[in-house]
């Protein structure tokens, strides 16, 4: 151990040079890398049977007792390499410790993939001695260098988010960096330990040294493959909303069918539960709803052969539904406060006192494309107003319900008239009504005032929808 860590693991994967890391890890007096200890297919290396007198067999039962041996029965500071494929058991225990050091080892994703797609070829996976190597070269696939990218990104991405969360940093290594005695000596430092280097490890030798354009025999196929990447995320859809929890005390359960409504708000819902009252032919104060979690969780133990679903509604109509519901009414339900806001600040042409006579066809068109101006700008966080569920994304809903449970069926509002009485069928219900069609926006209805402007708005703000 040192004074600052505990044990170390060292975060690579295939063809980065870690093999060449652990080598000079292990030159450095009181520091002992025991290879890739939680590699499924064996522990350790391939060769061996055991670490610290662990067998596999006990690690696989116990993945948790082997950290406690590396890091308290190791002669010094004792780590290991942890590809992202490993036993994932064992991650979020080392990532919660801040006494277990993080080094993660990184290489240009390009010469990792040919790296690995010559020895493939090949069979030579380690070169110690420069006369046995083997010649041969890698053909590049679009496809699969698409997903050998997206698999080390997503790795990545989640290591620095988890040691932000946490408040951890870790030490990072290039591959080119693997061959500056400085930078191992830093590394050394960086653990805690006092032992240095005098001279790299040259048992390891680089298999393939040669230019890319040599190593690839497809090289003129490259360039293309590599348009379809999108290196600096430029497509990426930006995301402003607020995480939403799952809404559980909203959802709403048959009087007797065991069917769970887990409504997206701004959806058909009205429609929806008359259809599960209907089921039972009970009135809607029959249906069950106000769950905690908790409650949720015995309704379903008790309803074995329950099933979940939502229903979502297409993106204009949603927002047409909020917009005449909760800003242009003035009744119950509607967001008084919120509507004096939007009226007075932002300019959304709303009578005072709800429509009337004068409030024409034009004029509703007027308002609800003002409307959507604000909820673009609300969505990006640019308002002081609270980002409605009404008109959130249904995306963030659902990732929102996930947080419980997804629902087990996901309906169109366009499909609901046959996907609900289907689902009715699959829980007993042979001869279950079809759902009523929702009740047209009132005053004016959305085909009344729909065109091509308020499509491409709405398109721009539910991007993710």
């Amino acid at each position: 151990m040192s004074d600052r860590f505990d044990y170390f693991v060292v975060f690579a994967e295939m063809r980065t040079g870690s093999n060449f890391l652990e080598a000079n890890l292990n030159a450095l007096d009181g520091v002992t890398c025991h290879g890739e200890a939680f590699n499924p297919h064996f522990i350790g290396y391939p060769n061996r049977t055991e670490i610290l007198d662990m067998t596999r067999e006990a690690r696989d039962a116990d993945p948790e007792r082997l950290l406690t041996t590396i890091r308290d029965g190791t002669d010094g500071l004792g780590g290991f390499r942890y590809f992202h494929d490993h036993d994932p058991r064992v991650l979020e225990p080392m990532l919660d410790d801040p006494r277990c050091a993080k080094i993660v080892l990184t290489r240009n994703p390009m010469d990792s993939y040919v790296s690995w797609k010559i020895p493939r070829a090949t069979d030579q996976w380690k070169l110690t001695n420069v006369k046995r190597r083997k010649d041969g070269a890698a053909r590049f696939d679009a496809a699969e260098f698409e997903d050998h990218v997206a698999g080390l990104q997503a790795f990545q991405v989640r290591l620095l988010n988890a040691l932000q969360i946490r408040g951890q940093t870790a030490f990072y290594v290039d591959y080119e960096d693997l061959q500056s005695l400085e930078v191992m000596n830093g590394l050394a430092a960086w653990l805690g330990v006092p032992a240095r280097l005098d001279a790299l490890d040259k048992t390891l030798k680089r298999q393939n040294p040669a230019a890319l354009e040599d190593k690839i025999e497809n090289f003129d196929e490259v360039a293309a493959g590599l348009r379809r990447l999108d290196r600096f995320n430029l497509t990426r859809t930006p995301n402003f909303e607020p995480r939403r929890g799952p809404a559980v005390p909203g959802y709403v359960a048959g009087a007797e069918a065991p069917l769970l409504y887990m409504p997206v708000r701004g959806g058909p819902e009205a429609a929806v539960h008359h259809w599960l009252a209907a089921l039972d032919t009970v009135g809607l104060d029959n249906l069950r709803s106000t769950f905690t979690q908790k409650d949720l969780r015995q309704w379903k133990r008790r309803n074995r052969r329950h099933r979940s679903f939502t229903v979502l509604r297409h993106p204009v109509a949603r927002a047409h539904a909020a917009f005449c519901e909760r800003i242009l009414s003035t009744g119950p339900g509607s967001f008084t406060r919120i509507r004096e806001v939007l009226r007075k600040t932002y300019k959304v042409p709303v009578p005072a006192k709800g429509p009337g006579k004068s409030y024409d066809r034009v004029a509703h068109r007027d308002a609800f494309i003002a409307f959507l101006d604000f909820v673009k700008a609300n969505l990006a966080g640019q308002t002081n107003l609270r980002q409605d569920a009404h008109w959130c994304t249904q995306t963030a809903a659902l990732q929102g319900m996930s947080e419980f449970a997804l629902p087990d069926m996901v309906i169109r509002e366009a499909e609901m008239a046959d996907m609900l009485p289907d689902l009715a069928a699959r829980v007993g219900y042979a001869d279950g009504p079809r759902p009523a069609a929702s009740d047209d926006d009132h005053p004016f209805t959305q085909a009344e005032i729909y065109d091509g402007d308020i499509e491409s708005r709405a398109s721009e703000i539910y991007q993710r929808d």
